[in-house]
Parts: C-alpha cells; structure tokens; sequence
C-alpha cells in the first residue's frame, strides 16, 4: 500500500510568509534582554494562515474521533459529546478567570464547584465530594491516600493488603503499588462476580481495604455486593469503589448506599467531558461520613448563608485531617467541571437514569446480535458493556486481526486483551448515544468477520487493507521510536 506522509509545519515553510501580525506592544520596550535568555537562531516556521489551516485541517482527517464515528470502546465510555458543553466553558466568566483571583470575584465559578459537588453527592450516595484529582487514576491515588490515612490516624499500622478482583481496572493495582502496599487478587468465579470463599480467605487484620469496579471490567453487575461489603468492613477494611462503570448505574443505584467508603467519578467518561486526545481528564472523589474528615484541601464551602435577597458567599474550607492538596490550584474547572456541570443540568434526574437505562439496553441489544458468532464467557444479562473472545474454532484468527479488520468496516475497534482473564478478549460497550441503525451495522460487521475468519482468514491477517495506513508493525514501533520526524537542516542528532 502506497503511504503519503503528511508535511510537517516546518516543511511547509517558505522565508518571508505570515500567518499573523502581532499588535503594537502596550507595555515599555525593553531595549537589551538577558543575553543567557537570548538564542542566535530559533527556527520558527514562517507560513501563511491558510496554508496553516488546511494543514492541521488534513491531519484532522487523519483521525477517528466520536464526531466522526462509533467509538465502541469498552470500559471507557466514548461517548458523544454535546456541543453545548462547548459554549458554556467559552463563557467570558469561566474562560478568563484566573485561580488566583480574589475569592469575591469569582463567586459564580464557585457556585459551581460547590453545586457541582452537591449534585455528585446526590447522584453517588456519599457524604463528601473533592473536585481536585486530575483524572480517574489519579482520583483512585487520592481515594487510597485517604484510606491510609484513615487507618494511620486509628494507629492501625499492620494494615498493608490492598485485595483488588482480577476483573478491576488495571489502574487499581497501581495506585496501590504507589502506596507500597501489597496487592491480593482476589478471583472471579463463573458468573463473573467475585469468589466469596477466595475474598473470605483473604479477609484478615492486615486489610486495608478492597477495589472493587461495579459493574467490572466483564461488564457484570456484582451480584453478592453488598456480601462483598459486609466481608470487608467485618474484618476492619474499607470499601473502594471504581466509578469508572458508573454510567451503568446512573439513577438507578448508588454506590454510597450500597456501603462503599469511596469511589472515583471519570467526568471524562460519565459525565460527558471529551475523552482521549480530547482531554482533559477530570477525576472527583466521594466519600462517606467515615472519610469525611480525610478529603483534599481545600473544599468549596459556604461561608456566609445567603437569604431571599443575597446569594450565599461561597470560598474555601480545609477539613480537620485533611490528606492535603492533590493538584495546584483547583481542578481541571473549565475544561471538565464545567462542561459536566451542564451535561448534568440538560439532563436533571430522569435524563440520568435514561442514561444508564439505554446504556445498558445498547449492550444487551449487541451481546443478543454477536451470541453464536462469538464466544461470550460470561453469558448473562450485562450492564453497560460485554467481553467476548475473538478466536474461533479451527481458524488461527485472533482478537487483534477481528479488530484490524473492523476498521476496513469503517469502525473503531474494541477495547483489546482485556480483562485478562478471558482469552482473546473483545472488550464492547456501544454507550447510550447510539441508535439501533449503528449498533444493527457494527454487529452485522462483526458477523461478516466471525464469517471471513473460518472462510478468509488471510483477509483478517492482512487488514487493514483499506485505510491510510496499513497493518503497523506495533512491537518495533515500541522498540525503535521516532519522536521527531523534522529537524532543522544545521541541527544533528548525537
């Protein structure tokens, strides 16, 4: 297959060409600047504006994005985002506040953070909520940070496991490993919820506590929960919930409720704030009134109650054992509180729950459509998302060629090899944005392909055959990188 390679913006430039010309200053000008701040030559590309558009334009085209297509990618809800998001960041008020402005001068950005906090309270069940932690990962270091910190405080000091079920995220271990505490997998048993009689074993004095993902990454709702919950609080552990899956679950339970200690939001993923290369992240933790106390500094609060005719006066409040502060300043405000903020006030209550509701019909209706074509391991009602196996009997055809061959269909693959414990694993969440004519094509295709396997095998080998580029060969991309392709003519790599 033939590859154009797309100029770079360097390439592209000709001596003497703008793109933009800058106003006159209106500061002082600086006669003389440091010499060890100056450089002899800094070589900027000179290049016109149109020249510029319709190069990021073209490489715009190079990539799959949601606006362009189905994004089915499992355990990590790629869903659509609303475009009024969009608008309500790019307020005047919101886009040019500065986190270090006086608090009086931003009372509506903290309105906002305070409603927002209230409104993932109600919405989880818990009794506190930080907006701080960058991102899902970084939101599970603060939830076990807090977990420490809770048992530290009690002098509990020969607490050191962490049990994490082998179908959680692969993030969970992780931000255990962080702690340098020890990891016990705890297994799955065969309807995909976790082993009572391998958690019981496991449960002892030296439990810091359990993280759990519910629904798992199998996209089973844990039908022993709240068994699971009592076994951990009973041996003095506390309770973590990766609200990684929480779309599955919007408006119809709460993990607070349901006894869990804490649990990370994924803005970036329920809530509707760009995923992915769209960025950025966006990870608040709740928690229960027994980690109340431990949260990031500092909360929005309320300062001054307000009345009929004042609104309240919100600012800053620190509380008592606070673990301490997660991220400079505040949160990613504007790039993801504010665009859930609206994604939840569109929707309100009942929206949430048709949320869920057709996240989860979506899945039920391709796990339906692919049953008999695929393997599915775990073959019971799902939540948001399925695993299947993309091998078949009598064919060399793995999950890694079912997805190549996917996108010569015009789709984005599915999540890949994971969870670990099912073979060749297809991981498939279609999200509740899609309507049945898409989920009825992607399923067709994914039959065409279970069909080519047995029959065409070497179609599967050699996709993608119809895309810009072909089949990459991933393992020496790993091992032989290029992370600049354009370098100056007077500049030589050592």
């Amino acid at each position: 297959m033939a590859t154009i390679i797309e100029p770079t913006i360097f390439e592209l430039s000709s001596a003497g060409r703008r793109g933009v010309r800058m106003p006159a200053s209106d500061v002082p000008v600086v006669d003389s600047l440091p010499q060890h701040l100056l450089r002899s030559e800094l070589p900027l590309p000179e290049i016109a504006e149109v020249d510029v558009v319709r190069h990021y334009v073209n490489l715009s085209k190079l990539n799959y994005s949601v606006d362009s297509g189905f994004y089915p990618l499992g355990s990590c809800t790629m869903k659509y985002n609303p475009k009024i998001n969009e608008d309500t960041c790019r307020y005047p008020g919101f886009l040019f506040s500065h986190p270090l402005q006086p608090i009086e001068t931003v009372q509506g950005n903290l309105a906002l953070m305070y409603e927002l906090q209230e409104w993932l309270k109600e919405i989880s069940g818990f009794a506190g909520v930080t907006l701080q932690p960058a991102a899902g990962a970084h939101g599970e270091y603060t939830g076990v940070l807090m977990m420490a910190a809770y048992h530290k405080l009690r002098g509990d000091s020969k607490r050191i496991k962490m049990l994490i079920p082998d179908a959680a995220h692969g993030t969970n271990p992780a931000s255990v490993g962080m702690m340098g505490m020890q990891v016990v997998t705890i297994p799955s048993d065969d309807r995909g919820n976790v082993d009572l009689k391998a958690l019981e074993a496991a449960c002892d004095d030296t439990v810091v506590g359990m993280m759990l993902t519910n629904p798992n990454t199998l996209g089973m709702f844990d039908e022993n929960v709240e068994k699971v919950i009592s076994l951990i609080h009973g041996c003095g552990g506390l309770m973590y919930g990766d609200g990684a899956n929480l779309n599955a679950l919007l408006g119809i339970v709460r993990p607070g409720d349901l006894g869990f200690d804490v649990m990370h939001f994924n803005l970036h993923k329920t809530f509707s704030v760009p995923h992915g290369g769209g960025g950025p992240g966006c990870g608040p933790v709740g928690v229960s009134k027994t980690l109340l106390d431990f949260l990031p500094t500092p909360l929005v609060g309320i300062l001054e109650e307000g009345n009929d005719e004042e609104a309240p006066f919100y600012g800053f409040v620190t509380p008592p054992n606070s673990i301490g502060r997660m991220k400079a300043f505040h949160g990613h405000f504007g790039g993801g509180m504010v665009r859930a903020y609206t994604y939840i006030a569109m929707h309100g209550p009942d929206g949430l729950k048709d949320i869920a509701q057709y996240a989860v019909l979506n899945a039920n209706y391709l796990q339906a459509k692919v049953r008999g074509h695929y393997k599915i391991p775990f073959d019971r009602i799902c939540m948001h998302e399925f695993v299947a196996e993309g091998r078949f009997e009598g064919s060399d055809v793995r999950a890694l060629d079912v997805s190549k061959r996917l996108m010569d269909y015009g789709f984005h693959p599915p999540t890949n090899y994971f969870p670990l414990i099912v073979p060749e694993a297809l991981m498939i969440e279609p999200t509740e944005t899609e309507n049945k004519d898409t989920l009825d094509k992607f399923a067709d295709a994914l039959i065409k392909i279970a069909e080519e396997a047995k029959t065409q095998p070497e179609l599967l080998h050699n996709a993608p055959s119809t895309t810009k580029f072909g089949r990459m060969d991933e393992v020496k991309a790993a091992r032989e990188l290029v992370l600049c392709c354009w370098l100056p003519e007077n500049v030589e790599l050592n």
